[in-house]
């Protein structure tokens, strides 16, 4: 092979440039061609749970009818405003909750789509791509105050992408590959497959080799990288068109694409249905109040003196005193051992509001201090217990039981007043 100035390896026995000298001693440093591709097999269990975390978490929105319902405090409206007050792009946020419930089904359908392109392993790249942003925009609007850092999920998932993002699917059980074997074999040449091979065989075939040393780079050490051997690429005895074989390779990519577009929507919607249909029959445990407006109790007029007729026998209405504060439900919507959900009238954040005895009242802002998740009341254990992280708080105090939250929840003045109403003072 006559010696050149591009990359390709010098004659046998001449005393390389040093231009290629640089060349290779920077090439020492870095992975042997093709080497992200050889990653297939080791990433599939990666594969496997970010593709079903993915599809999951998109089918259990689709199915959930709460997250739809502005009235739930786990809806995509609440969770939208909890992130409102601490999320670094707070202003971009306070905009999407006029937009809720189409951002939620955008969501849960991108969520179906990169777990689905994941598992499969079609366009694994694009879907890598796309399951980062998820990840590092949930991060930013749910997590980005957790303290230490590595105490929230979302930032893990977001470097999690990064091995599907560099080597795909790496040619295993994937649909990528598939499409360019078909259309390599349509095309008349064989498949681009990889097989790991023993440096010993590569030094055993190679005509440089000379006793640990390599005769093409002048003597130097014999190592995997740069071996000129490796860096020789088959050459093919009729090499096809690589634009014929790629423009064959998209096409098929974009048929086995709409299929699993189908199969995934399909799913979806099957989803949904079984989630409204579920919702039906099984209504909340925990009711959630709306806001009444208060009442005045009618009475008659009585006499005042012992068989001394009334003036007026025509009823009046006597208002009854209400007490400062807006008026959020009538008290005996909270039942007794219980909880209901409102939203507070002077932060607009979910809030739930317990009754541990009867007439008396105690009610909390749900955000959970820890990441802003929505925290439940359990009835069972008589504790908040937020779903994300497992953090639990006092039932009638709303102190702090245990972490990974540092303080406890916010609490917000309530009482009963006179006409039977709860009213946030």
């Amino acid at each position: 092979m006559p010696q050149t100035n591009d990359n390709r390896t010098p004659a046998h026995g001449a005393a390389p440039t040093s231009q290629s000298r640089g060349r290779w001693s920077w090439a020492r440093h870095g992975p042997p061609p093709g080497a992200t591709s050889m990653a297939g097999w080791a990433l599939l269990p990666l594969r496997a749970f970010l593709g079903g975390t993915f599809v999951f978490a998109g089918l259990q929105k689709l199915a959930n009818p709460g997250f739809f319902d502005a009235s739930n405090p786990t809806s995509i409206q609440s969770q939208l405003t909890s992130a409102a007050h601490a999320s670094p792009i707070h202003g971009l946020v306070t905009h999407l909750q006029h937009v809720a419930v189409p951002l939620g089904v955008v969501i849960a359908l991108g969520e179906l789509a990169v777990g689905a392109a994941t598992l499969v392993g079609l366009w694994a790249r694009v879907a890598a791509v796309g399951g980062m942003l998820l990840s590092f925009s949930l991060f930013l609007t749910v997590s980005f105050h957790s303290s230490p850092y590595y105490t929230g999920s979302d930032i893990v998932f977001v470097f999690a992408w990064t091995p599907l993002l560099v080597a795909g699917a790496g040619g295993v059980l994937s649909l990528d590959a598939l499409s360019r074997d078909m259309a390599r074999a349509r095309a008349g040449a064989g498949t681009a497959t990889l097989v790991p091979v023993s440096f010993e065989i590569v030094q055993s075939v190679c005509g440089s080799y000379d006793a640990g040393t390599c005769r093409a780079m002048s003597g130097a050490p014999c190592e995997p990288v740069p071996c000129p051997y490796l860096r020789q690429a088959p050459v093919a005895a009729s090499p096809p068109a690589l634009g014929d074989i790629d423009r064959r390779t998209f096409t098929l990519q974009g048929i086995f694409a709409g299929a699993l577009a189908a199969v995934a929507l399909a799913g979806a919607g099957l989803a949904s249905g079984l989630g409204r249909l579920g919702g039906k029959s099984s209504p909340s445990v925990t009711p959630v109040l709306s806001p009444s407006t208060s009442t005045s109790v009618p009475s008659s007029t009585t006499t005042t003196q012992s068989g001394t007729a009334p003036r007026s026998s025509a009823p009046t209405t006597t208002p009854v005193t209400e007490p400062s504060g807006v008026r959020v439900a009538a008290a005996s919507a909270v039942p007794v051992g219980g909880s209901a959900t409102f939203q507070d009238p002077k932060s607009g954040d979910p809030s739930i509001v317990v009754q541990p005895e009867a007439g008396t009242f105690a009610a909390f802002d749900a955000i959970c201090p820890h990441e802003g998740c929505i925290v439940a009341f359990s009835n069972p254990a008589q504790r908040f217990i937020c779903p994300c992280h497992g953090s639990q708080f006092n039932g009638q105090t709303g102190a702090l039981l245990h972490g990974p939250a540092t303080r406890g929840l916010t609490r917000i003045p309530v009482k009963e007043g006179p006409d039977g109403g709860l009213y946030v003072t």
